[in-house]
């Protein structure tokens, strides 16, 4: 018999975040996240699925005022427990969540390497829309690298200079729909986008690197860090300017994040770039960077009626 409903309270969400990191620890993340991120989105639902009693999977589906066409949704059934109808009555349950606020499409991710939830997804009628590989450095196989701005820009945390926090809006603005895949996405307002891109539980100021020519923000790195993964950190956005791109502003950038990582006693840097984004992953492999299994980011129709 499986059993499917909303999460009552914090205690059912850490059960099923602790599904999510078990089948997805490359993702892993901590309740601290979990909270950041329903805190950006327009509205969330985490839903818990027991088969006979025991805990089976959990299904999460959330509006984002970035693409509030669409509610992403991710599913998650335990190993052991899948075959047994638990994902396709979690995708029913978000699709019915979805259809009562008059939204008719679901956007989803499956791990590159996992060829049965991508089987799985084709066979719904999902199809792919954006592929993140997932770009790797470990930090022991490289020195700590000169930063080396290029002239009449200089490096600086947000830490040292929180002032700039327009600056950095004024780059996210410019920057974001120029990432491929992101072309057609709402910008929130600033202050939106300050609590939710800027200040989450894995955003430090200390992180964040700003390049500033003169008084003007043209630039800025960041990395979103989790105590789920504690060895490593994961490049948020690393964006420039139109007219500062070509150089070495990026760059410069990244290596400041590569010597504060392993200064402060990170193990690996992980990020995810959509495939189509080549001077970003050409910045990546220069440095160091080596491909492994990403994201394949799919768009689908809710759940037909069960039969």
């Amino acid at each position: 018999m499986i059993e499917i409903h909303p999460c009552a309270d914090e205690a059912e969400e850490r059960v099923t975040l602790e599904i999510y990191n078990a089948v997805w620890p490359r993702d892993a993340l901590t309740i601290n996240e979990v909270n950041s991120f329903k805190l950006s989105t327009r509205d969330y639902v985490d839903y818990l699925a027991r088969v006979d009693g025991d805990v089976a999977g959990s299904g999460v589906g959330a509006i984002r005022p970035q693409r509030p066409d669409r509610v992403f949704a991710l599913i998650t059934v335990l190993a052991e427990r899948r075959g047994r109808g638990v994902g396709s009555a979690l995708y029913q349950a978000v699709s019915a969540w979805a259809a009562e606020r008059a939204l008719d499409r679901v956007e989803t991710w499956v791990e590159e390497d996992d060829a049965g939830s991508l089987s799985y997804a084709e066979r719904r009628g999902f199809a792919e829309i954006e592929r993140n590989g997932r770009m790797v450095l470990e930090l022991a196989s490289v020195d700590e690298p000169a930063i080396e701005p290029p002239s009449g820009v200089e490096i600086v945390t947000w830490a040292e200079r929180p002032e700039l926090a327009r600056g950095l809006y004024e780059v996210a603005c410019e920057t974001y729909r120029d990432i491929p895949g992101s072309e057609h996405e709402r910008m929130e307002s600033f202050d939106d986008w300050l609590a939710h891109d800027m200040r989450g539980s894995g955003d430090l100021p200390e992180a964040t690197f700003i390049a500033l020519a003169g008084d003007e923000v043209v630039g800025y790195a960041k990395f979103s860090l989790t105590a789920a993964r504690p060895t490593v950190a994961t490049h948020d956005l690393t964006g420039v300017k139109r007219a500062w791109r070509g150089h070495g502003i990026a760059a410069a950038l990244k290596r400041a994040q590569i010597v504060w990582a392993k200064q402060q006693g990170y193990e690996r840097l992980e990020t995810a770039n959509e495939l189509r984004n080549e001077p970003i992953r050409r910045l990546n492999a220069r440095l160091g960077y080596r491909p492994a299994p990403g994201q394949i980011f799919l768009l689908g129709p809710l759940a037909g009626p069960r039969r």
